[in-house]
């Protein structure tokens, strides 16, 4: 099973690729070194065969979502300390940060694929300036978080 992060905001939130770095313009899937590779993409909630909004879980309560397959950053059980896993980490600090500074609030959930739609384990309200370090963005399994700024 793939781990997800789910990130559901009461505003429109930034999709595409963050972080990766390749050897050229010309050749954007060329890269040095499995650090420059490391990246997150953060795909949106519209269906377009459908064309509307889906809900990536029952659990979020805004309607603007993204899902972020997330290869480098395991469960909390599972933290390595990889330099890539490091800076997927910085990634998803910083758009969350931003996402938290447009909106005051996000709701911050992790799931396998899957099994989004299965009872929370373990549910959280925390406020931004409690989050000292990208570590501190590592939850367990259907955990679910109310991030307020």
């Amino acid at each position: 099973m793939t781990p997800y992060i789910y990130i559901a905001s009461p505003m429109k939130l930034p999709q595409g690729s963050f972080g990766s770095n390749s050897v050229s313009s010309e050749q954007p899937n060329v890269f040095k070194s499995e650090l420059d590779f490391a990246h997150l993409y953060f795909e949106n909630n519209y269906d377009s065969k459908l064309k509307q909004k889906i809900s990536y879980s029952p659990h979020f309560s805004f309607v603007h979502q993204v899902a972020v397959y997330v290869n480098y950053i395991p469960f909390k059980y599972r933290l390595k300390g990889t330099p890539e896993e490091e800076k997927c980490l910085k990634i998803l600090y910083s758009y969350l940060e931003e996402a938290l500074q447009s909106s005051g609030i996000i709701e911050y959930f992790t799931s396998l694929s899957g099994k989004e739609d299965l009872e929370i384990l373990k549910r959280r309200n925390v406020r931004w300036r409690e989050l000292k370090t990208p570590y501190d963005l590592v939850l367990e399994d259907r955990e679910f978080w109310e991030i307020t700024f």
